[in-house]
Parts: C-alpha cells; structure tokens; sequence
C-alpha cells in the first residue's frame, strides 16, 4: 500500500479511464507510458472493466492500475483478481470500504464532507478521493478542512482539467489528481492514441511545473 500511494504521488495525475472494449487497453497502455505517465484508473461504468485491467496488467506490468467506480465488494474482488493494484470508490460506502480493509485491499474512498472523513480517519485510511471536486467547492473545501484533518491528503476528481490542475496540485493536501480529459471515451473510441500520447505529455508538464512551483516557495 504504501509502494503504491508513493507511485500515485509521484505522477500526480491519475488518468480516469472509461474503456469500450477491452480491446483498447493495449493501444491505450502504449500511449500511457509514451506520454510518461504510466498510471490508469480504469472505471467500472464499462463491463469491458474487469477484462481491460487483465490485459494491461498483464502487458504492462510498469503501469501501476487501479479500478474505478468500485461500488460492490465483488467488483473489488473482481478488479484485483484482475491485477488492480488499488481501488477507487465514488462515495464512501462503510460495507464496501470495510471489506477492501478486510482483504487487504488497497482503497480510496470518496468522501463528499468532514463527516466522511472522520470515518475514514476511524478506518485508518490517510487518502481520500474528493468526489465530485468541483461541485463540492474544489480548493476551497480543501483549504476549509485540511487544517482541521492534518493527516489527510485528497485526489480531488471532478471537473479537474488542465486549467485548474496546478492549482489543485499547489494544495500541500493533494497528493493526486483524477481527471479524464487525456483519456476521452470518444479519443479512445476514434483510435486517436497519439493524441492520448499527447495530452498525456501536456499533463506531465503541468506536473512539472508545479513541482518547480513548489521548489521555489
């Protein structure tokens, strides 16, 4: 767990991917790790899920993968079964997320209040998805309550996009970002993987930029 929260912090983008087929995942994979940005989220809003994660795993054993939009504890059983490093909740579900702590599975939550939060605290769990960030007030609701839960540190997702990202990653509370826009549905179903590859490297350099933002202060 802690291998792979320090993997997540170091690309400090996770890209949020919704698969058509399964076929995807290798084309996809190869623009992942062109573009240096070799970590996925792979949803569980496809049934083409369970079999993407097998592929990329399998291929590609450099790109740390998660499963997204995990709701059910067999989904969770699923997705590792699968070769998903970690799974990511849309909200905070006490039956899935103590399940996952059961199992060993390495979990972010999604939290939505400091009520939330408390929970996960109790759960000994130290990263939690901020989800839908922008709805939620973004940065300014973690502004409001990392002073309060200092232990804790968010991979806000949700309207996260090039323009408001190194904003988001300035937050000494976000270890990560989840965001989409690199990895479109529609990019993916165009085959349009060296624009993937692209946006990917754009990505990186917001990374990149933040990184020497911080250096500086």
């Amino acid at each position: 767990m802690i291998n792979t929260m320090k993997r997540i912090k170091k690309t400090r983008i996770v890209p949020v991917i919704k698969l058509s087929s399964p076929d995807q995942a290798l084309p996809l994979g190869k623009a992942l790790i062109e573009g240096g940005l070799p970590i996925a989220e792979i949803t569980f809003r496809s049934p083409a899920a369970e079999k993407g994660i097998r592929v990329m795993s399998r291929e590609f054993p450099e790109i740390l993968i998660g499963a997204g939009t995990v709701l059910t504890p067999d989904q969770a059983d699923r997705a590792i079964s699968a070769g998903a490093a970690f799974i990511v909740s849309p909200g905070f579900n006490p039956t899935l997320v103590d399940y996952c702590i059961g199992k060993g599975y390495h979990i972010i939550p999604g939290i939505a209040n400091p009520g939330q939060i408390e929970q996960a605290i109790e759960r000994g769990l130290t990263t939690l998805k901020l989800f839908p960030a922008e709805v939620l007030g973004g940065i300014r609701f973690i502004k409001a309550v990392s002073p309060v839960y200092g232990g804790i540190s968010f991979m806000p997702t949700g309207g996260i996009s090039p323009a408001n990202v190194g904003e988001y990653l300035a937050q000494p509370a976000v270890a990560a970002c989840g965001g989409s826009w690199m990895v479109k549905q529609q990019l993916l179903d165009s085959n349009s993987y060296d624009t993937v590859t692209a946006l990917c490297k754009k990505a990186m350099k917001l990374v990149e930029a933040a990184r020497k933002s911080e250096n500086q202060e």
